[in-house]
């Protein structure tokens, strides 16, 4: 009863404040009266969950005592019903003022627009060829500025964050293009790629037990390059059926195995990775493709052929809003496959979540990963952890590798992320990467001219230009376009009842695989 009249005293609130002008010496969009809204909302979202886990617990009780309670017997509280979070849902921000009216993005890895390529998908499209001798030292920084939410900005995020629930899928939420990073989402998982060296350097692996290690080293260091910068910014939504295709050379004395790997973790000489001759490296190339669109689904592969390895991965992105941070989780999962040991590793990827995106937003890692190898009866837990609401460090992970037959543990890890990490092995040694020093190999990418029109960088290179320039009503402009086409590629198909054909990947079961992988070859 108090919750429900509580709950009309905050629609009172919100009503009293959105019924002020929009501007004048006390507005609907002050400050401080969109955070009261914010945070009204958010208290009360937090109090129906108190409400419902301590119903829950006496049910519990009740049922301990066989006293089973009808479930008329709970009250149920259903939550706060605003008017505006309908109204978001629906996507009629009609509250919004004018001149932001235009801000459609959402805020997280998940697509948030309806659509299609630019294209007609035809059969043989998967012969298309990417002319490898067209690529080119990438030259992009992505370096992004660190800069905190600015007033004019966060009055935006504050009057979206009034209306949203607690627990709400951001999927088809937007939010401003102030927020966006200047790469795409398909970009992002290339740039996992960044220590190529490392990645090799698994297949070198003489026995089992050193293959897993090599992996989970590989892992742990792919993360700080994903992540281009301190701030929390978001890549762009790919728009289904983009594609990003790149490679990397990477010098064949580089890549060693397990115990001299100690020499990789040395920063080189960054001059003279250039102009590497052909013959001395090997080729590592990387496709992804956006397959799916709601859910959002992207896919990427990689193979280097003279190693004979490869991995292919399904990654669907459901983000959440949390209060005053955004969650992201990344369902799916990933194989890496070792032909000449016969070895497949199956790994998964942890949750993202965006804190304080009020202020300076930052970006954290969090939840337990696997990688399993059923073949070697080896396996590995990855627990990323968030940190702590008093104290504790940031970035922090720890890791364990374990010969499930035997039970044993063969190498355990621990450090941050982005920062330093310890690997302590079972016969008492220890090794430390500072992934800061570790040399990044810089991918290759043909130039945008000789780019189609539906891969990453040719796709958003008006929203990019429109990013670097600050330009952000052009920028929105842009992705506006982009969006539309989509959108209305997608009516299409549904009128024509045409389901939507990827070029590079296949549904199979539960996932995706590429169409051609080296193990079919």
């Amino acid at each position: 009863q108090i919750m429900s009249q509580v709950e009309g005293q905050q629609k009172n609130l919100v009503q009293a404040i959105e019924a002020l002008p929009t501007s004048g010496p006390l507005s609907a969009l002050d400050q401080d009266l969109l955070l009261l809204k914010a945070t009204s909302a958010a208290t009360l979202s937090c109090l129906g969950e108190c409400l419902t886990l301590l119903q829950q617990s006496m049910h519990q009780v009740g049922q301990h005592h066989n006293r089973t309670l009808s479930s008329e017997g709970i009250l149920g509280w259903p939550g706060p019903k605003s008017h505006s979070t309908e109204q978001l849902k629906n996507g009629a921000l009609s509250s919004l003022s004018s001149a932001s009216a235009n801000i459609t993005w959402a805020i997280v890895p998940s697509a948030a627009q309806d659509g299609q390529p630019l294209q007609p998908n035809t059969e043989n499209s998967a012969s298309e060829l990417i002319l490898v001798e067209d690529e080119m030292t990438d030259t992009e920084d992505n370096e992004e500025e660190d800069l905190g939410v600015m007033d004019d900005q966060r009055s935006v995020i504050l009057h979206l964050i009034s209306q949203l629930k607690l627990g709400m899928d951001l999927t088809r939420v937007v939010l401003p293009t102030f927020i966006l990073e200047k790469r795409s989402l398909l970009e992002m998982y290339a740039n996992f790629m960044a220590h190529p060296d490392l990645f090799l350097s698994i297949a070198a692996g003489a026995t089992p037990e050193e293959r897993i290690i090599c992996f989970v080293e590989y892992y742990l260091t792919a993360f700080h390059e994903g992540r281009k910068g301190a701030v929390a910014k978001k890549p762009y939504n790919p728009i289904i059926g983009e594609t990003f295709h790149c490679s990397w050379d990477v010098p064949k004395d580089k890549v060693k195995a397990f115990r001299t790997n100690g020499a990789s973790t040395v920063a080189k000489d960054p001059t003279k990775e250039f102009g590497q001759d052909q013959s001395t490296c090997y080729k590592l190339r990387f496709v992804a493709e956006q397959v799916s669109h709601h859910p959002p689904v992207s896919c990427f592969y990689c193979e280097c052929k003279e190693k004979k390895m490869c991995v292919n991965a399904h990654v669907w992105t459901k983000s959440k809003f949390m209060g005053m941070s955004i969650g992201v989780s990344m369902v799916g999962e990933g194989v890496l496959y070792l032909m000449e040991h016969e070895e497949e590793y199956v790994f998964t990827l942890p949750s993202a979540y965006a804190r304080s995106i009020l202020t300076i937003p930052w970006v954290e890692l969090g939840g337990k990963v696997n990688i399993n190898c059923a073949r070697t009866g080896y396996s590995a837990t990855v627990t990323f952890h968030t940190k702590p609401f008093y104290g504790g460090k940031v970035h922090r992970v720890t890791a364990e590798v374990k010969h499930n037959p035997t039970n044993t543990i063969v190498c355990k890890a621990q450090g941050e992320w982005n920062g330093t990490l310890e690997f302590t092995y079972s016969n008492g040694e220890t090794k430390v990467i500072d992934t800061n020093k570790l040399p990044v190999t810089r991918k290759k990418i043909r130039p945008i001219a000789k780019q189609g029109p539906l891969e990453s960088r040719h796709l958003w290179q008006h929203v990019t230009n429109s990013l670097k320039e600050g330009n952000i009503d052009a920028a929105t402009e842009h992705k506006h376009r982009l969006e539309e086409r989509q959108r209305a590629e997608e009516r299409q198909r549904v009128a024509l009842t045409t389901p939507w054909k990827p070029k590079y990947f296949a549904k199979e079961g539960d996932g995706w695989l590429y169409l051609n992988p080296l193990w079919k070859t």
